[in-house]
């Protein structure tokens, strides 16, 4: 049995697979003053619910871009397991070669992202992951990470744009009725909605040029959502992308 746990800047996503499948996923919210103890309750509660403790857990897996949090998640699946999580960096096999200048700099979402999206098409691909940042991985046919894009996230590039202006709020993810916004509301969603799909097909258009221009697309992050209906370069979705990287790899490393 397998608990993979993807640690993000918003949210800890975390699921059990056994028997050659996800008995369930979760999400809770990443609560860095939360004690190992503390998490140590909520995961198991929520276990609980499956009919799953900590305790029958043979491996643990998990990717993090919250250092801090990562600490205290693996303490507290230490104790629970008996035995330390694989932490996904430098060293693990994830199947995934890096061809970057520094490939310790490249985080371990993307590569767990990455790993799941070559496994997924086989071919030349773009992962799309929207969350706090919105990233652009490229990977080739055999299994090369190339590089990528990284821009602020829609809802962190709105946020911003609120904290900095005295007259504007946050609106809804939606588009807009036409490009030309008639209001403030209008405005800032074709502004943010409109502007993000150009963003969005400008940088997988580059990225497929780059690769070849046949390349697949695999996005991931819910609020990638919002943005499906509005492009048909994102391609296949799957929310919970990184979770099945995080499964290969500790398959990978079994």
């Amino acid at each position: 049995m397998i608990l993979a746990l993807d640690i993000g800047n918003s949210n800890i996503k975390f699921g059990v697979h056994r028997d050659g499948a996800w008995a369930r996923r979760f999400r809770v919210s990443s609560e860095r003053g939360k004690t190992p103890d503390e998490y140590s309750l909520t995961f198991g509660h929520l276990l609980e619910r499956i009919g799953v403790r900590l305790d029958e857990v043979d491996v643990a897996v998990m990717s993090s871009v919250v250092p801090p949090l990562a600490a205290t998640l693996a303490e507290m699946l230490a104790e629970a397991i008996g035995r330390p999580p694989l932490v996904v960096g430098p060293g693990v096999r994830s199947g995934i070669r890096i061809r970057t200048d520094n490939p310790v700099e490249v985080g371990a979402d993307i590569v767990v992202n990455a790993a799941a999206a070559h496994e997924r098409v086989k071919s030349d691909c773009v992962v799309v992951a929207f969350g706090t940042a919105l990233t652009f991985s490229a990977v080739n046919a055999s299994g090369d990470f190339l590089g990528c894009a990284i821009a602020p996230g829609p809802q962190a590039a709105a946020e911003a744009l609120v904290r900095s202006t005295a007259q504007l709020r946050l609106v809804e993810y939606a588009p807009p009725p036409a490009a030309i916004g008639k209001n403030t509301i209008h405005s800032l969603q074709s502004g943010i909605v409109f502007g993000y799909v150009g963003l969005i097909e400008g940088l997988v258009g580059r990225f497929r040029a780059e690769l070849g221009g046949a390349a697949s697309v695999v996005t991931t992050g819910d609020l990638a959502r919002s943005f499906l209906p509005l492009t048909d370069c994102l391609g296949d979705f799957e929310p919970w992308l990184t979770l099945d990287g995080l499964r290969l790899i500790a398959e990978r490393n079994a």
